[in-house]
């Protein structure tokens, strides 16, 4: 059963990363890239300051600084204890996929950390704004899919990396933004 699972994520793959084009190799690699959402970010901690203060920005970016460590080294650990090559380090399909990633960074693929640590934060960030911004939560994980996709884009993650990646991250989002709202009750109530 899970050989079959298997061998239908990797067609899966094989198919999604076949549909790139050269024409859009550049915006794949840009969204990749982790410092293309910095000014997102700052976007983001900007209007937080403007609809709650300081003293609010200053414990969320705390709730963000321990959400992105979360989801990073369990990320991490996950892919030291599950053994499953990336697309890019697969003998068997390697020299077929179109590979467009600077690097094949590590050998270990399950699962995407691009996917957890984006869906966190568009999970967290949207429902911290939801109040102010009803529907950037919608933006925020359309971001967050198209974050995820470009790894299947640049040959590094095969879909099954990518939707754990993201619920793992949808998970961790939601958990941090419950912890942030109490301790935003805590701390900040006057």
């Amino acid at each position: 059963m899970l050989d079959k699972l298997l061998d239908l994520d990797t067609e899966l793959f094989v198919f999604l990363n076949g549909l790139g084009s050269s024409s859009w190799d550049g915006l794949w690699l840009a969204i990749t890239n982790k410092l293309t959402f910095v000014p997102l970010y700052a976007l983001l901690l900007f209007l937080i300051y403007r609809k709650l203060g300081w003293k609010a920005l200053l414990l969320i970016m705390v709730s963000i600084t321990l959400m992105i460590l979360f989801t990073d080294q369990t990320t991490n650990l996950v892919k030291r204890s599950v053994l499953r090559f990336r697309p890019c380090a697969c003998d068997e399909i390697k020299d077929t996929i179109r590979f467009i990633a600077d690097r094949c960074s590590t050998n270990r693929s399950f699962f995407s950390g691009h996917a957890s640590n984006s869906m966190a934060a568009a999970v967290f960030g949207g429902l911290v704004l939801r109040p102010y911004f009803k529907n950037l939560i919608f933006i925020l994980l359309f971001w967050a899919f198209l974050v995820a996709y470009s790894r299947i884009y640049v040959g590094v993650h095969f879909p099954i990396d990518i939707l754990c990646g993201m619920t793992f991250g949808a998970l961790a989002g939601f958990g941090f933004y419950r912890l942030n709202t109490y301790a935003l009750k805590r701390f900040t109530s006057t």
